[in-house]
């Protein structure tokens, strides 16, 4: 599927508030790069914004001399919050998600109360990109994997020889993702599973979250050879079945993610903040019992 002769240059930053890592992807053959799974720092409790995380990014590609050609999301997040449209402002580069983010905007804009001036047609975006897309970055082809099942949108950006697989994978030691969040689906999850894990074996795979299970440190690399070995979830051969029920009962122990309101609020729209009110100030909502 994807040309493997190619060894883009991959940088990662970890923020440790959520466990997340960005990733600065770069063409080996030029300065382009793009990035992946941005944050935007929250304090939920003051209610207060900031950019700490994003502005280390933003020093790396200037002190580099990079071209951003892209922001991409491999899903609207329920655990952290995009800084794309910042990161847009201070680098350029087009914000690209999966083209089912209108199912997720239709959703969650009925649990937010987001009323008919919520655009639910993706149109936050500058892509809306589906399975089989493919978009470049200098010389380099991202080619697009749609693999829902956490959410309807997931996809997993082929880069040569490295895939950014979002949620849908952890490291071996960790599993997979949650699948209970309204349109996910324990199924279409090992099935996207299969699909990422079909990849040439020497694929390195990129995480978006690590937890550090067990006390060990923390880890974002992987391959597919060593996740279709030692995987805890669907390594040796795991049946689909098996899977489904494995992941279910798990899902139903899970607390709801500390920032999944603040987050879907804003990811839905692209990163950016809900609109301000007519004495300029912006509030984020709880619905309560609605999740």
């Amino acid at each position: 599927m994807t040309q493997s002769n190619v060894k883009p240059n991959v940088t990662a930053f970890f923020d440790e508030a959520t466990n997340t890592i960005t990733y600065v992807v770069k063409d080996p053959a030029s300065e382009s790069c793009a990035i992946i799974d941005s944050v935007m720092d929250i304090d939920y409790a003051a209610g207060r914004i900031t950019f700490d995380h994003a502005d280390a990014v933003i020093e790396h590609v200037q002190a580099n001399g990079l071209k951003v050609d892209w922001l991409l999301e491999t899903h609207v997040h329920a655990d952290h919050l995009s800084a794309a449209p910042y990161l847009q402002d201070k680098l350029g580069g087009k914000i690209g998600i999966g083209k089912n983010i209108t199912i997720v905007q239709d959703t969650f804009g009925k649990v937010f109360n987001e009323g008919t001036e919520f655009a639910r047609d993706g149109s936050q975006f500058d892509r809306l990109l589906e399975d089989g897309d493919a978009i470049r970055v200098g010389a380099m082809q991202v080619e697009i994997m749609h693999t829902p099942g956490h959410t309807p949108a997931c996809l997993t950006f082929v880069v040569g020889d490295a895939a950014f697989v979002g949620d849908t994978l952890f490291m071996p030691d960790g599993g997979s993702a949650r699948a209970d969040f309204p349109g996910g689906d324990a199924g279409q999850l090992y099935d996207s599973i299969q699909r990422v894990l079909g990849l040439p074996d020497e694929t390195r795979l990129f995480m978006c979250h690590d937890y550090g299970p067990n006390g060990r440190e923390i880890r974002w690399e992987t391959t597919v050879a060593d996740e279709k070995a030692h995987n805890v979830h669907v390594g040796g051969g795991t049946s689909r079945e098996d899977f489904i029920a494995m992941r279910e009962a798990r899902d139903a122990t899970l607390a709801m993610p500390k920032l999944i309101i603040p987050s879907l609020q804003v990811n839905m729209r692209a990163g950016q903040l809900p609109p301000a009110d007519e004495d300029g100030k912006t509030f984020l909502k709880v619905p309560v019992n609605g999740l």
